[in-house]
């Protein structure tokens, strides 16, 4: 058998001046591509627009590749805006940034040695067994790798990459600028209150010792459910960077496209009815939908909730407009529901009380068609077919017209990107669940 290949990986840039030459030299790409671009479109007799020349293939692969190298804020910042771009970012830049949600390149071993000797201290190897230097994921903030400790334990043992703490703030701030350089964007919207939050949340998402925190919250949570596993915390081995649980074997949840009806619909029936919870009962939420987060223990038949770093609270107004927002959905007669439905959806932030009624009618019928099965059978399908198309339709047409330009509050932003993502969940699942059992004690 020959050996195996051996483990390179890229060395993460962890120095500020570093991360800064790297998107300099990306800008500096960028920018020689679009001159080169102008001037062969000028040349042909053709009048260029800005955007059409940044949004190459070369240029999304220029831009895509050095986030990607950059791992960190400036990786995550890509993932949450691809996540989240129907909603705030045309479809041109929000295609280049859906380029991001693969996995990230792993540390290579040097470096990983560092980090750890820097948490556990040199003789660390010394507590474990078995150590795998190869990890089995990697992604935007760190990577994972399985071990088994002298006592017995067998362990994920999630490391955050070097530098990613303290290079957030300068990382979203350079992301926001090529955003803004894009000329995607309108001027007049304000990104700041956006990418403060997007500065704290990444903060939070940093700090392991916060997630472990998480982790064991849901853990207490979901104790005794039989349809859920948590990871255990091991909080001997978890520091700032370094976060240690109890391997849960499962399968990628995406995976199961091809499993027996039934599977899919439990496995989507459990999450929904997770997210309800999450709502309306606990009012705290794993606000990251990345398929990733989620796995299947085929043999306990359980689903495995993985990744507590995005975990966020909000307070119960939120939820009573949620709650308002459903109860207006699901009446009978929905003419005389409207108003209901048309004030609970500017309370959550869908529009603002200036939106052109235009738009304020073509997101409530959006709103209205997507509850429509539930409102005759009770039955959901996430793959509505016809209606979704021309859901979709009009949720371009309002992205066109730059009157419209509308920015929900953070939380509603972080609460719809979960929505929207359990949402494609099911739709890779094909899935069709008893929407109405779910949603009965919430009404």
């Amino acid at each position: 058998m020959a050996p195996p290949p051996p483990i390179r990986g890229r060395a993460v840039p962890s120095g500020r001046l570093s991360r800064l030459a790297a998107f300099g030299s990306m800008a500096g790409g960028v920018a020689g591509s679009v001159l080169a671009g102008g001037a062969r479109e000028l040349a042909q007799g053709r009048r260029p627009t800005v955007a059409g020349l940044l949004m190459t293939p070369a240029n999304a692969t220029r831009i895509t590749s050095q986030l990607a190298n950059l791992r960190g804020a400036a990786m995550k910042m890509g993932q949450l805006m691809s996540m989240g771009g129907a909603e705030f970012l045309p479809p041109e830049l929000s295609d280049i940034l859906a380029r991001l949600r693969a996995d990230a390149q792993h540390m290579p071993p040097k470096q990983l040695e560092s980090v750890l000797d820097a948490n556990w201290g040199r003789g660390w190897r010394a507590r474990f067994a078995r150590f795998d230097v190869r990890p089995i994921a990697a992604a935007s903030i760190g990577q994972v790798h399985r071990a088994q400790t002298r006592d017995g334990r067998d362990l994920a043992i999630k490391i955050q990459y070097p530098g990613v703490r303290q290079s957030i703030d300068s990382d979203v701030d350079n992301v926001a600028t090529l955003v803004r350089l894009s000329g995607l964007i309108p001027a007049a919207i304000d990104l700041a209150p956006m990418l403060a939050e997007a500065k704290r949340q990444l903060h939070e998402e940093a700090d392991y010792e916060r997630e472990a925190e998480c982790l064991a919250e849901f853990g207490a949570l979901l104790a005794g459910d039989a349809d859920f596993t948590v990871p255990a915390l091991h909080a001997d081995l978890t520091t700032r960077d370094v976060l240690a649980m109890s391997y849960v074997r499962g399968v990628a949840v995406e995976s199961l496209d091809d499993a027996p009806q039934a599977t899919r619909d439990r496995i989507m029936t459990l999450l929904v009815g997770l997210l309800l919870r999450e709502l309306f009962d606990w009012q705290v939420m794993q606000t990251d939908p990345n398929f990733a987060n989620y796995r299947y223990d085929r043999e306990a038949d359980r689903l495995v909730l993985l990744d507590f770093g995005a975990t966020r609270r909000f307070g119960p107004e939120i939820a009573d407009r949620y709650r308002r927002l459903l109860q207006a959905g699901l009446a009978a007669d929905q003419a005389a529901a409207r108003p209901m439905l048309q004030a609970a959806m500017q309370d959550i932030g869908f529009f603002g009380p200036d939106t052109p009624a235009r738009h304020q009618d073509s997101i409530i019928t959006m709103f209205e068609q997507g509850m429509a099965p539930l409102r005759s059978t009770g039955r959901f399908d996430f793959v509505m077919g016809e209606m979704l198309d021309d859901m979709r339709d009009r949720g371009l047409d309002i992205a066109k017209d730059r009157d419209f330009w509308h920015i929900p509050p953070i939380d509603t932003l972080f609460l719809q990107r979960k929505f929207g993502g359990i949402y494609l969940l099911g739709n890779r699942l094909r899935a069709n669940i008893d929407m109405a059992a779910l949603l009965a004690p919430y009404r």
